[in-house]
């Protein structure tokens, strides 16, 4: 099977699964009605990067629903027993994942960078900056490009996650723990050790600054979900191959 057809056939399972567009709606909801929160709240800010990190808030949170999103593409076949039908028809498996992951991330870049358009126009509109919020200003672009490949990277971590358990619940489950409750956790407690393991972890991160989890940086920051999100899919085609249906 042609490498595009196999594109067109994981477009349609995507598009026509109504958990996609379910979480879709609430990554909007939760993106756009924080944001124009976070910049409603900010009166002013001294540059125009001040005021895109604030409307981007909502990516935060948002985030989450990209954990719920990625993992149920990873798991949901197994669970409803279509792996069946996937695997005959493309026994090479690591290309179906191939096609499965492009399909998801073209997706939520898109989605990301559309909501993130909105952030930047409540900013826009919403908070005094000298000189304006220019869209076309580097250091416009620079967060909204950041918060894209932020969500690219999470969402293809969660279908890693979801493709090693094969389970929906187990899969979210842990997403949310690394992602979530670990990060705060442990650089809560203070301790060099426990910081630096907070820094190792795929937090959610809003912008260049770290969310919840101190500032490490947007470098180090995407270099770390960036190196979780590769790792984990790796073993998750590994085990794919490997496994029986």
């Amino acid at each position: 099977m042609p490498f595009r057809a196999l594109l067109r056939s994981e477009w349609t399972k995507l598009r026509t699964l109504r958990s996609t567009w379910w979480c879709a709606a609430v990554y909007a909801v939760l993106v756009l009605a924080l944001g124009w929160l976070g910049a409603a709240i900010t009166d002013s800010a001294p540059r125009a990067d001040f005021a895109v990190g604030a409307a981007l808030t909502g990516f935060g949170f948002g985030q989450l629903v990209l954990v719920v999103l990625g993992v149920l593409v990873g798991a949901g076949e197994h669970a409803t027993g279509m792996a069946i039908s996937s695997f005959a028809t493309v026994p090479r498996r690591t290309r179906l994942q191939w096609a499965r992951t492009v399909v998801l991330a073209v997706a939520t870049a898109l989605v990301t960078a559309v909501l993130a358009i909105g952030c930047v126009l409540a900013a826009a509109l919403m908070t005094v900056v000298p000189g304006g919020v220019n869209p076309v200003d580097p250091l416009v672009l620079r967060p909204v490009g950041l918060q894209v490949a932020e969500a690219v990277l999470v969402v293809v971590l969660a279908l890693a996650l979801g493709t090693m358990l094969r389970s929906t619940a187990g899969g979210i489950g842990l997403g949310m723990v690394l992602v979530l409750l670990l990060p705060p956790l442990l650089a809560a407690e203070g301790g060099p050790v426990t910081e630096w393991l907070s820094y190792a972890l795929p937090a959610l991160r809003v912008g260049e600054d770290a969310f919840l989890v101190g500032h490490a940086g947007w470098p180090t920051g995407l270099a770390v979900v960036g190196g979780w999100a590769v790792g984990a899919w790796l073993l998750g085609a590994a085990l794919l191959e490997r496994r029986d249906v």
